[in-house]
């Protein structure tokens, strides 16, 4: 059975950091592209970043030079670190793995940036 299990959310206040953690079970992360993507009330779920293979990363202009997304392959996990969090980062924040015949979701964390 696949897992992906998100930790590290919280309550941060603005000009915080916080670490995004996304553990796998029953896939090697390795062969997959990782994202983590965002969901706040309302809106529609964006994608914040990713990561291929080969560690090629992308990420979404309002977190460039404040997120920093990264993968341990011997610990099987990616981590997401959020730096100078900003209100507007507040959301759930969900773990994806991607490959050519399918993909995999975590069950989210909640990330809220407030005073």
């Amino acid at each position: 059975q696949v897992q992906l299990v998100e930790s590290g959310g919280g309550l941060v206040q603005p000009g915080g950091s916080l670490r995004l953690s996304c553990a796998a079970a029953g896939i090697r992360l390795s062969i997959y592209t990782m994202g983590w993507y965002r969901q706040a009330p309302g809106k529609q779920r964006e994608l914040v970043a990713s990561i291929t293979p080969v560690s090629s990363t992308n990420y979404a202009d309002s977190v460039k030079g404040r997120f920093t997304l990264s993968r341990n392959n011997a610990e099987n996990t990616v981590y997401l670190q959020m730096s100078s969090l900003k209100p507007e980062d507040t959301a759930v924040y969900y773990c994806n793995a991607d490959l050519y015949n399918g993909q995999y979701w975590g069950q989210g964390t909640q990330v809220t940036v407030s005073p």
